[in-house]
């Protein structure tokens, strides 16, 4: 019989760069949001992979930022603990540019742990010439003895094999700790609220959609049909910003709704009967009381 093995790996990296898109990429099923907009993640999101007799436990990390408000300042305290409490970690960064602030706080932070560091360079389908990759690989190469350095392109899907390769080379004998089917830890009501989040993020410009949160008030499943209401409300911090969200007659909610329904469809695999309220709570995102409400502290 064949030994059990796991390992505990943080994916970590600067807003934007692709985090959640290859945690997805590696599950093979979308459990983290995803948008083009920088702090997507707000939250630890956990995703379980097994493979034979080996568990990975990933945790996707809110992009490392400075923090302008209470909320980010609890996201940033997310990364620190998830790094000092797991075996190893996927740094994720962007395949061109200059080395960001942010980026050398990280490698400080993983030379004080002591961390196993496996580094994926992503969007590598986005470089004009090749020989610029060489280039990234050999700075990297020289700020931090990494376990591996993988190119990847997360939303092509390339070298995503040769990455999952290198991490499983971080597991290390021990018990699984998830039935070999899970796929998250994340509840079904959280999931329902990000899918909405996420339509948020994708349809609405600049500050708006970073001022709001989703509620899910109710998901029941009829008793007799294959049908799942879900009744949600979405806090956004001004009024202007509620008729934005809303839209002329109800338009842009309806685009928002619709699209999150289908996502839901698709992930619950049954009909979804969604209905979504729009409200308004001033500033939220300094306001503890409310952070913990909305489950994100």
């Amino acid at each position: 019989m064949n030994e059990q093995k796991t390992a505990f790996i943080a994916i970590v990296g600067c807003p934007n760069v692709g985090k959640s898109s290859i945690l997805n990429r590696l599950l093979g099923e979308k459990i983290a949001i995803v948008s083009d907009k920088p702090q997507t993640t707000r939250t630890r999101i956990m995703g379980v992979l097994t493979v034979d007799e080996t568990q990975l436990v990933f945790t996707d990390t809110p992009g490392f930022h400075r923090p302008k408000t209470k909320l980010g300042e609890k996201m940033i305290k997310a990364v620190d603990e998830t790094i000092s409490g797991v075996d190893a970690c996927l740094f994720v960064v962007e395949p061109m540019g200059e080395l960001r602030p942010t980026e050398e706080e990280l490698l400080k932070k993983f030379a004080q742990q002591k961390a196993r560091v496996v580094l994926a360079i992503n969007k590598v389908d986005t470089i004009p010439e090749k020989g610029n990759l060489m280039k990234r690989i050999l700075e990297f190469s020289q700020l931090y003895n990494f376990e591996a350095i993988v190119p990847v392109s997360a939303v092509k899907g390339d070298n995503m094999e040769p990455l999952l390769d290198e991490l499983m080379k971080l597991a290390e004998e021990g018990y699984h700790f998830f039935p070999e089917d899970t796929l998250t830890d994340q509840p079904e009501r959280v999931l329902a609220a990000e899918m909405i989040r996420e339509k948020l993020l994708r349809n609405l410009d600049k500050e708006i959609p970073h001022g709001t949160a989703v509620s899910i008030e109710r998901m029941r499943e009829r008793d007799d049909a294959d049908i799942l209401d879900i009744e949600a409300i979405i806090y956004c911090e001004k009024e202007s910003h509620k008729g934005i969200i809303i839209g002329k007659q109800g338009a842009m909610l309806k685009r928002i709704s619709t699209r999150a329904r289908e996502d839901m469809e698709r992930f619950f695999d049954c009909k979804v009967n969604l209905k979504c309220w729009v409200k308004v709570k001033e500033d939220w995102r300094n306001r503890e009381g409310l952070i913990h409400n909305f489950g994100l502290d």
